[in-house]
């Protein structure tokens, strides 16, 4: 807590020595490859607790209001594409190996995935209101089926890891399940 007790101060930490040992030899001009996750994990928590800090200080705030979603769906975003870089096997050497990226390599290959997910929440136009009834499958009727086996076949196809299945990705899932249409 502050010294007057009325706010509540977060420490967020995620490195030890080999940090400043990959700084130095960053200087020196050598190749580094520093795990990221504990860094940037602990940089998101930091953004997350201040946005939500200064909105609680100004709760009728719109523009803090506003700032506070837009800081939260960044660091969600980022946190996506970070992990998403290593679950598709592109991290740092000392996470993957001889055959992973460099640190600049890995935060450029972040970067271009961050960037993607940014692009694909903005919409030229407002998506048309549906007017058509809701056809979600009723909870009673969810319990018969294995979600867990169904989220990772959804996974397996969902190449991007957006939560979006393209059509080519749909069509060899059909196939590969022999449930796709055939032609007469």
């Amino acid at each position: 807590r502050s010294d007057d007790g009325s706010t509540l101060i977060k420490e967020f930490e995620a490195s030890h020595g080999t940090v400043t040992d990959m700084w130095h030899d960053h200087l020196a001009g050598k190749e580094t490859s520093l795990n990221p996750l504990g860094l940037v994990e602990a940089l998101l928590g930091a953004l997350r607790h201040a946005a939500m800090l200064e909105m609680e200080a100004n709760p009728n705030d719109k523009q803090k209001q506003e700032m506070h979603a837009y800081v939260n769906n960044f660091s969600d975003t980022l946190r996506t594409a970070l992990h998403n870089t290593f679950r598709y096997g592109q991290g740092t050497r000392d996470m993957t190996g001889p055959t992973g990226f460099t640190t600049e390599d890995f935060i450029d290959k972040v970067a271009w995935r961050l960037n993607r997910y940014l692009d694909a929440q903005v919409e030229e136009q407002a998506p048309p209101e549906l007017k058509e009834e809701d056809l979600a499958i009723p909870k009673d009727k969810l319990t018969e089926f294995d979600q867990k086996a169904i989220l990772k076949l959804f996974d397996k196809y969902d190449k991007s890891g957006e939560g979006k299945i393209d059509f080519k990705n749909f069509s060899k899932m059909l196939m590969k399940m022999g449930v796709a249409p055939k032609k007469n």
